[in-house]
């Protein structure tokens, strides 16, 4: 199953992608930056920059940037959740770009959607949500129908994501701490995207 539709990507962009798939499959490790540049005729590294960059911020590659030999391919998940980044349960942090693994636990959770985050902070240490826990989280469809007190990933728009209870009160939107240490964060309900609400914790010991 893949997890990605390559028709949402330009002609470019997809042929890349597609060479790519296939060398890895071939030789087992990723192609260098030169040898992209050959596979697709182009005489300079920056095109090939250009894709990589847009392939990883549509999910396809994870890729730091001028390291060619980094380069994993992400959207070829025949099981698991796949695990999207980290996510704030303190301050905010940068919302999550790209599938880093999974994590097998598909034959649990059948439900559309789910993807996992990793918690970094404190903040919802009194849920039992500690520092370095795993998170599933629920795609929320709609908004209005998120009940007070639900957990929830929530993306503040040049801030970044965090996991906080869900509150709405006198137009208000307030993301609250399980941790008497934060204060809320409050803002109006057209400040927030709720990515969605917690399914369930998974703890490595």
């Amino acid at each position: 199953m893949s997890v990605h539709k390559e028709e949402f990507l330009t002609e470019a962009q997809n042929e890349l992608y597609r060479w790519i798939k296939q060398y890895i499959q071939e030789f087992q490790h990723s192609p260098s930056i030169r040898q992209m540049m050959n596979a697709m005729g182009l005489k300079s590294p920056a095109p090939i920059q250009s894709r990589l960059k847009h392939l990883q911020e549509k999910g396809y590659i994870s890729w730091q940037e001028g390291k060619a030999r980094t380069l994993k391919l992400v959207n070829e998940i025949v099981e698991g959740i796949p695990i999207m980044g980290s996510i704030a349960a303190g301050g905010l942090i940068d919302t999550f770009s790209d599938v880093q693994e999974t994590l097998d636990i598909s034959d649990v959770f059948k439900k559309k959607g789910i993807f996992a985050l990793t918690v970094n902070g404190d903040s919802m240490i009194d849920e039992c949500i500690a520092n370095g826990d795993m998170v599933l989280i629920e795609p929320i469809k709609d908004i209005h129908n998120v009940k007070n007190g639900t957990i929830v990933s929530a993306l503040v728009p040049g801030l970044g994501t965090t996991l906080k209870y869900f509150v709405r009160k006198n137009n208000r939107i307030y993301l609250e701490a399980a941790n008497p240490s934060y204060d809320p964060i409050i803002l109006n309900p057209d400040e927030l995207v709720l990515q969605g609400k917690l399914l369930a914790v998974w703890r490595k010991v």
